[in-house]
């Protein structure tokens, strides 16, 4: 397999490179990417329903009628 590493801006290893046909061999060999390997870009609408959404979120803990998520709680969602 023919690896190339990407660096960040203070040259440690930040990613990595290979060959397409390496990838369809990892995928094969790693079936738990499956949903991942399929994602598909959202369209415009449903991003900007994201954005509403957010917005209307931010305004009801804004008036007490949520409560805000810590950081933690926000990125084990995603």
């Amino acid at each position: 397999m023919n690896v190339q590493y990407i660096s960040g801006d203070k040259g440690k290893p930040a990613g990595v490179f290979i060959t397409m046909h390496d990838w369809d061999i990892l995928k094969k060999k790693l079936n738990c990417f499956d949903e991942e390997i399929n994602y598909v870009e959202p369209t415009k609408e449903e991003i900007l329903e994201g954005i509403r959404q957010a917005v209307k979120e931010v305004n009801l803990i804004k008036r007490g009628k949520l409560k805000a998520k810590s950081f933690d709680d926000f990125i084990n969602e995603l």
